[in-house]
C-alpha cells in the first residue's frame, strides 16, 4: 500500500493539515487535483498510521518507502553538524519542494516545504499583514521581515514567526497560512 503513496499522496496530507486554516484554498486545490475530502482524509490516515506502525521503518527509510527516491539530495550544515536535505516535488506547488532534514543517524529532524532550487519567491509586500496565504515559506518570510522571531506552533507541523511590528505569521508544513495582527493596541512612539 505504501508504494503507491508518492508525492500525490503527500500533497493530500499537506492539504489535510492546511484545511484547518485555509478551507477555501484547500477546496479549490482538491478540485484542481480532481479529488475530494475523503481521499484527503484517507491519505492522512495512511500517513499517520505509518508514523506509528511498529513494523514500518522509521526515519529516512519511511520517507523513501512512502515517497520514493527524492528528486534532490544535498548535504546541509547546521551549526557543527552536517545533515542531508532530501527533497521531493509537490505537483500542486511546482515552485516548492517537500524537504526532510535527516541527521547522521538517519532520523528525520524536520519536514517542511521549501522553495525549489532556481525558483523565485514572490516579491515580499511592504508589510507582513499583506502576505498572501500560501505565498511564502518560513525562511522567505523571516528574510523579508527581519528580525522575525521563530516560535513553536500548536502542532508538530506548525510554526509561527513574530514579525517586528508584532504580527504573527502562522505556517503549516513551512508554508504561510495567515498573518495574525498584533495582540495588543499599537504602541505609540514617545513624544519628541
Amino acid at each position: 500500500m505504501s508504494g503507491d503513496f508518492g508525492p500525490a499522496g503527500l500533497q493530500l496530507v499537506l492539504l489535510r493539515r492546511m484545511a484547518d486554516h485555509q478551507a477555501d484554498l484547500v477546496r479549490d486545490a482538491l478540485r484542481e487535483l480532481g479529488t475530494d475530502r475523503d481521499a484527503m482524509r484517507r491519505a492522512n490516515r495512511h500517513w499517520q498510521a505509518t508514523l506509528r506502525a511498529r513494523g514500518f521503518p522509521q526515519g529516512e527509510r519511511r520517507l523513501w518507502m512512502l515517497l520514493g527516491a527524492p528528486s534532490q539530495q544535498a548535504d546541509q550544515r547546521l551549526g557543527d553538524v552536517t545533515c542531508r536535505a532530501l527533497r521531493w516535488p509537490v505537483p500542486l506547488w511546482p515552485g516548492l519542494r517537500f524537504e526532510a532534514l535527516v541527521g547522521p543517524d538517519g532520523r528525520v529532524w524536520n519536514e517542511w516545504l521549501v522553495r525549489a532550487p532556481g525558483a523565485a519567491a514572490p516579491p515580499a509586500p511592504a508589510t507582513p499583514a499583506a502576505l498572501a496565504p500560501w505565498s511564502h515559506t518560513v525562511e522567505e518570510a523571516a528574510r523579508a521581515f527581519p528580525p522575525a522571531r521563530p516560535r513553536e506552533g500548536d502542532a508538530p507541523t506548525r510554526w509561527r514567526l513574530v514579525f517586528p511590528g508584532g504580527e504573527t505569521g502562522h505556517f503549516t508544513y513551512g508554508l504561510l497560512q495567515y498573518v495574525e495582527p498584533p495582540a495588543g493596541p499599537p504602541v505609540e512612539p514617545p513624544a519628541g
